[in-house]
């Protein structure tokens, strides 16, 4: 197929449920070999879309027709979409930690030999699996022992091992740090220039802009705009005024801070690291916060900041040497997450789904 042609047509995609129309008379036209970026707001339909083309929601339950392949499709489970060579890579991943990668490969799918598996060719068919994604990890290792990104990374290799043509990737970014985000989309880069499609849903604009060939924008169940987009070359304000149906002046609203007195205060906070004895974490930190302030926290990888805040949260995280806590000019002892608690303080964690 020359690059212009389409690998897939979804054509005026109508979907209901009780009470709420999720979508409504969406178009999407994917160039076979591109990286089509899907962006919209929370709640916009990308991930429904996504499910109608997958047949998460089988053929029957919406209105409009998926063209794959020159083919109408009327796909009536995951299994049927997976095998016309179609995979979804959920922004929740769906490894079963206390497995194997090669288990977790080859799940439902096993390689076997008079009803036997055949653990050897297995773990050799992983091996050469994970050198298409880059990873060069023991096949036998267990998933939860790796990182969000290479978890990530194994969940593509094995829609890889299963012969895919249009890959399908849900905030793929969203739980990565800097180094596995750019690791993922070189990926991405590296895939299409292998023939494979890929869609990539988004909202992170810096990196719709990075790899996208084309870009749709979805805003309340209706497709707003499609446009073919050159790599580095995208309008970051166009897509915003799509996403939001008006333009923005200033990305960051203007506000006028009202700063009052001193209410959370850090004196001398010294911790230990839990692992290795005599190692300190964090050294003598002190900071105060005022009323109606917001404070950022700014350092590389491993500086010590989610240690920090998750030791002044009740004691969550290393061994207490010395340190302070006030609220509003009383010194506290917060040595439980509840006592935490009842003093007024929440902690939302880097990793929010776990």
């Amino acid at each position: 197929m020359e690059r212009n042609s389409y690998i897939l047509q979804m054509q005026g995609i109508t979907k209901e449920f009780p009470g709420v129309r999720a979508l409504d008379d969406v178009n999407l036209n994917v160039h076979t070999g591109s990286i089509h970026a899907i962006c919209g707001e929370n709640g916009a339909g990308k991930s429904t879309l996504m499910k109608v083309l997958s047949g998460v929601y089988p053929y029957g339950t919406y209105d409009g027709k998926i063209i794959y392949m020159g083919q109408e499709m009327k796909f009536k489970n995951i299994k049927e979409s997976e095998h016309a060579g179609i995979a979804i890579i959920h922004q929740e991943l769906t490894m079963i930690p206390e497995l194997s990668i090669t288990e977790n490969i080859f799940m439902g799918n096993e390689i076997t030999h008079k009803g036997l598996i055949n653990w050897t060719e297995e773990r050799a068919k992983t091996s050469e699996i994970l050198k298409k994604v880059g990873l060069t990890i023991n096949p036998d290792t267990l998933i939860k022992h790796l990182g969000v990104g290479q978890q990530q990374l194994v969940e593509i290799a094995k829609a890889l091992s299963k012969n895919v043509k249009l890959l399908i990737l849900d905030e793929p970014t969203s739980a990565l740090n800097e180094a596995d985000s750019a690791n993922l989309l070189e990926l991405m880069k590296g895939l299409r220039d292998k023939g494979i499609t890929c869609i990539m849903i988004s909202h992170k604009l810096n990196e719709i802009a990075e790899v996208s060939d084309a870009v749709t924008v979805i805003r309340d169940g209706h497709t707003v705009e499609s446009y073919d987009v050159e790599a580095g070359k995208v309008d970051e304000d166009q897509i915003i005024k799509s996403m939001v149906g008006r333009s923005i002046e200033n990305r960051y609203p203007e506000h006028e801070p009202k700063i009052g007195d001193v209410i959370f205060e850090v004196r001398n906070w010294c911790i230990e690291d839990p692992e290795v004895a005599g190692r300190m974490v964090c050294k003598n930190s002190s900071f105060n916060v005022r009323a109606g302030e917001i404070v950022g926290f700014a350092g590389l990888m491993g500086a010590g900041r989610t240690e920090l805040m998750r030791s002044i949260f009740g004691k969550n995280y290393g061994i207490y040497r010395s340190g302070t806590i006030k609220i509003k000019g009383r010194e506290v002892r917060l040595n439980s997450v509840e006592q935490a608690i009842k003093n007024g303080i929440a902690y939302v964690p880097e990793d929010r789904k776990t």
